[in-house]
């Protein structure tokens, strides 16, 4: 399974979003750090959902990384996040 879709369906089960966008941006990345051939090293995720509208900026990060879980955030380099409630 793509390192996006994972991502998606991981924060889909989490949260129920109203609105999730999981765009890989690694091509913009191509020569920098932690880049690798084949993309799935950084990514931007747009997410809204009502769980995490009472939660704090630094809380609602650490919501989602931790819905994401410790062996997928090992395998991204660079996470964008642009998340609320």
């Amino acid at each position: 399974m793509a390192v996006t879709d994972e991502i998606r369906d991981r924060l889909q089960q989490a949260f129920s979003p109203e609105v999730l966008e999981v765009i890989d941006e690694s091509e913009k990345h191509r020569g920098h750090g932690g880049w690798r051939e084949g993309g799935e090293t950084h990514f931007l995720v747009r997410m809204r959902a009502a769980a995490l509208g009472p939660m704090t900026r630094i809380a609602r990060h650490r919501a989602v990384h931790g819905a994401l879980g410790p062996d997928l955030v090992g395998r991204i380099h660079a996470l964008a996040l642009e998340v609320g409630g």
